[in-house]
């Protein structure tokens, strides 16, 4: 899988949720985890980021499953 599909997964999820970077540091924090705008802008526009940090988003996003044709 190239590095590019998680990384344009999560930026189409954010646009369909209507989810700012913003919002996303605020809600990431609810679930424990500390981040800031920089630091998501960063991982998203270089695509390297923890399973961690993906699963924490989808969790943010509400979003149960994902299909590996998905990404």
């Amino acid at each position: 899988m190239h590095v590019r599909r998680p990384r344009r997964f999560l930026k189409a999820e954010l646009k369909r949720s209507g989810l700012g970077y913003k919002e996303l540091v605020v809600r990431l924090k609810e679930h424990g985890i500390e981040e800031t705008e920089a630091s998501i802008t960063g991982k998203l526009n270089r695509g390297t980021f923890s399973v961690a940090f993906f699963l924490a988003v989808l969790t943010v996003l509400g979003i149960e499953a994902v299909t590996l044709a998905a990404l």
